[in-house]
């Protein structure tokens, strides 16, 4: 008998344990619903891409130091109508005139500088940003950057 009440008795805490925890998992996940983790901002129409100015350069075998400028990301993504500014900031080269192809959007972007610029494309399609001081390999180019609209 003695062993049956010990038996019974383990069986109860075990059981009470794992009550106790499933509450207590319960009661966390809803409660940190309410707790704010992070400081939000008020909700804005318009998202935000940060791009750079890239640099790379190397040596060739036979000791020619070679470079190339690149914006990086090299291919952003938005939807058709939707809102974004385009936030440039310029790391490496003094600074990058550039248009965006089949648009009348143009601007530079100057070293340790930020350029923002508004986008908002009503057609599908993929738009050049284009660096008129890189336009090719012979003046360390072609810098070119795609917007892809979908």
């Amino acid at each position: 008998m003695p062993f049956l009440v010990l038996k019974k008795r383990s069986l109860f805490i075990f059981f009470l344990v794992g009550i106790t925890i499933i509450s207590a998992s319960v009661w966390f996940i809803f409660r940190s619903a309410n707790v704010p983790v992070f400081k939000t901002q008020a909700e804005s129409n318009t998202r935000e891409i940060h791009m750079v100015t890239g640099e790379f350069k190397a040596k060739t075998e036979k000791g020619n130091e070679i470079e190339a400028y690149r914006w990086d990301p090299g291919t952003i993504f938005m939807e058709k109508d939707e809102k974004v500014n385009l936030v440039i900031y310029g790391v490496n080269g003094i600074e990058h005139p550039f248009t965006i192809e089949g648009t009348t959007i143009k601007g530079t972007v100057k070293k340790g500088e930020e350029t923002i610029v508004p986008l908002q494309f009503s057609k599908e399609g993929t738009y050049r940003l284009i660096c008129h001081t890189h336009a090719d390999k012979t003046t360390n180019g072609p810098m070119i950057a795609y917007i892809v609209v979908d």
